[in-house]
């Protein structure tokens, strides 16, 4: 995630016992904590339980690692019974039966229904190992090495996915240049719409555009840090023509924006589309355990045995947990809850849109954004998110200032518990009022 400015961080004070060896022994590059400045010991579902007894509800769900809320009991118990049976911990990339477990059932309950044909690779843990990985393959596979990323892109914090993330303060940390990615606009943002798909035709069209032909165009079909920004069905369509009209590989990152975030598994398939290959972490393990994975195009996969390695590739109890977590996915309760529940936060954000008219609101599914940009600006938002954690209320805050409000409650969640969080906001919003 990126890094959080020190700009309109509330100063709390707690008692030095509870944060003495955070400030001296923990790098100062640490950064939630600043914002929710408690000492957490256990949760459960949708709360967070600090070591003095408070609850608080999550609507941050570890940056969308959580979807299924905290220790699932379902996927608990498997994960409970594969370590009583001394499961194996460290694989590498060898064959196991945790494994072959969770392909195939991503392949049963997730592609094939899908009709999709991806073969998966196994990456180090985190989504922009994903990313790397397949910025890498997309070079590798066409011989070119440019990349074309859009403003307000994030894709994560190591030298590749930096160079094609859009977020001045998260590039400044590189210390070096970052070279390779060219960014077009993406289709709205502060500035409005823009036709980005027209601008992109030109480029690969003119053979004096400046710019060559790329390898890969990597985009994020919902813009969660850039500021909860969705790409409409028909401009991802005619990305996916547009890249496939010049032998553009089309990367989608569906790291924080997947696993049924925006109301479906994967939010591309809203769209209809099938990009080349696609990132996935975050809830891919349903526990909150690292795991990253790329998948791609069956003939893409050209890659020399380990020739893109990594120790930490293949997390046995991530496959466990990851399996268990597609049983979700086939039970019919679970999807109707989830529709219902998305339905609930998209009414509740169009009626805090009515009755502020200042405020811009937008989201998919089981997200959604409050923007400040008009009314208040970044230290509004603060405020407000300030206001909710004192009142009980975890949540985040996105976009090029941190001003828009992200509200990510697990899929699951239960409807009072849903209807709390969301009034405790609702509370916030208007005791912030200007």
């Amino acid at each position: 995630m990126p890094t959080a400015s020190q700009d309109n961080l509330t100063a709390v004070s707690l008692a030095d016992d509870d944060t003495d060896v955070f400030g001296t022994m923990e790098s100062e590059v640490r950064s939630y904590c600043r914002y929710f400045p408690a000492t957490f010991k256990s949760a459960k579902g949708a709360y967070l339980v600090a070591d003095d007894g408070t609850a608080y509800i999550d609507f941050f769900c570890g940056a969308s690692s959580l979807n299924y809320g905290h220790n699932n009991e379902q996927i608990k118990k498997h994960l409970l019974s594969y370590l009583q049976e001394d499961g194996l911990m460290h694989a590498l990339d060898m064959y196991t039966t945790a494994k072959r477990d969770f392909l195939t059932r991503f392949r049963d309950v997730i592609l094939e229904p899908r009709g999709l044909s991806y073969k998966v690779q196994f990456c180090g843990p985190t989504g922009a190992d994903a990313v790397e990985a397949a910025l890498k393959l997309a070079r590798k596979v066409t011989g070119r090495t440019g990349v074309i990323a859009f403003s307000g892109a994030y894709h994560g914090m190591s030298m590749g996915a930096l160079s094609a993330t859009g977020s001045a303060g998260a590039r400044s940390g590189a210390g070096i240049p970052l070279y390779g990615t060219s960014f077009l606009p993406y289709e709205s943002g502060p500035w409005g719409n823009f036709d980005s798909i027209d601008l992109l035709s030109k480029i690969l069209s003119d053979p004096s555009s400046g710019v060559d032909r790329p390898a890969a165009v990597i985009v994020e079909p919902a813009q969660m840090e850039g500021g909860i920004y969705l790409a409409s069905d028909h401009w991802l369509r005619r990305l996916r023509e547009i890249t496939s009209e010049y032998g553009v590989l089309l990367i989608l990152d569906e790291i924080q924006a997947g696993c049924g975030r925006t109301g479906t598994f994967f939010c591309f398939e809203q769209a209809g589309i099938r990009p080349d290959l696609v990132t996935l972490s975050k809830s891919i393990s349903g526990y909150g355990l690292p795991m990253s994975i790329v998948l791609m195009s069956p003939e893409l996969d050209i890659w020399q045995p380990g020739e893109h390695a990594g120790t930490f590739r293949g997390n046995q109890l991530a496959f466990v947990a990851a399996a268990t977590a597609l049983d979700f996915w086939e039970n019919p309760a679970f999807l109707a809850h989830l529709d219902d529940s998305a339905r609930r936060l998209q009414e509740w954000g169009e009626n805090i849109g009515t009755a502020n008219p200042a405020l811009q609101i937008r989201g998919r599914g089981m997200v959604l954004g409050i923007d400040f940009g008009a009314v208040g600006g970044p230290d509004r938002a603060a405020a407000v998110q300030q206001a909710c954690f004192s009142n009980g209320l975890i949540l985040e805050r996105c976009g090029r200032e941190n001003e828009i409000i992200k509200i990510m409650p697990p899929l699951n969640v239960d409807n009072d518990v849903l209807e709390t969080g969301l009034g405790i906001l609702r509370s916030a919003i208007l005791g912030t009022a200007s």
